[in-house]
């Protein structure tokens, strides 16, 4: 299968390993990548602010971008992002009488899926050990990120992809389906509301003696993180796709500052024998 990597802003900027880990996963799966030239943001930053007239470019510029390449699906690492497009891009364009954009938004929606959706019901993966080769043997807690959760509906699906990761062990977060308090601009806009909810979280990532924070959202991850090295708290935050490319041959490094990175060490085996790239 021939899949587009729909990066995103924060992924792009703060994140980029993110975006490699994507693009390693999918491709010991067989799966060829492709990099749409030209996409940019998914243009929630406005909408959320309630610039409709000034998203109409953005989202022309990823309707564009997506339509004229060559792919079957796309995938984002973002469930944020993801549900921005189906959500808002269409909305956008008929606000503004597009109606030609309006229905390019939606096809393009349409074929894209957040990673974890697409692993589990378009790949077929469910056992990320066996298929993946993906092995963390860290004791973890998961925080399932508001858009994923209420607007894609992504239920279980990134959880049971991380309790198949060998040596991982799976921690339940309190109160797991409160919001972080990033929000986009919400953090921004109010930032003593935002910053009582992100303590709540971090002492409630705390209270499960992991200090190791998954999730499918780097938005999240930023706010989170942020958030603990101002309490001086040793929570770390770190993304699904890191921890599914993460191999017994290649593993994930974690460092004594904090940060998660996929090694820069390229080691390929064949998943069938046990190990991957």
């Amino acid at each position: 299968m021939r899949i587009a990597l729909f990066a995103t802003c924060i992924v792009d900027a703060m994140y980029p390993k993110v975006a490699l880990a994507t693009v390693r996963v999918l491709e010991r799966l067989g799966h060829e990548v492709v990099f749409p030239a030209g996409q940019g943001c998914c243009s929630q930053m406005h909408v959320n602010s309630g610039y409709i007239e000034g998203a109409l470019p953005v989202v022309r510029n990823h309707v564009e971008a997506f339509t004229s390449a060559d792919y079957d699906v796309a995938v984002a690492p973002s469930g944020s992002c993801v549900a921005s497009l189906g959500h808002q891009q269409p909305m956008v364009a008929r606000a503004c009488g597009d109606e030609d954009l309006a229905r390019g938004a939606e096809e393009v929606a349409a074929r894209t899926y957040e990673l974890s959706e697409l692993l589990v019901d378009v790949l077929g993966v469910d056992n990320a050990a066996e298929q993946l080769g993906s092995h963390f043997p860290h004791r973890i807690t998961y925080h399932p990120s508001c858009h994923g959760l209420r607007l894609l509906g992504l239920g279980d699906r990134p959880t049971r992809l991380l309790e198949s990761v060998d040596g991982l062990e799976l921690v339940e977060l309190p109160d797991a389906q409160e919001c972080c308090g990033f929000g986009g601009t919400f953090s921004f806009k109010n930032p003593d509301v935002s910053g009582a909810m992100v303590d709540a979280k971090i002492k409630n990532i705390e209270s499960t003696g992991t200090g190791l924070c998954a999730g499918g959202d780097s938005s999240c991850q930023l706010h989170m993180s942020g958030a603990a090295r101002r309490r001086g708290s040793q929570v770390r935050t770190i993304h699904l796709a890191e921890i599914l490319a993460s191999t017994r041959a290649n593993p994930l490094e974690l460092d004594e500052i904090a940060d998660l990175s996929i090694p820069r060490v390229h080691a390929t085996v064949t998943p069938s024998a046990g190990g991957a790239r």
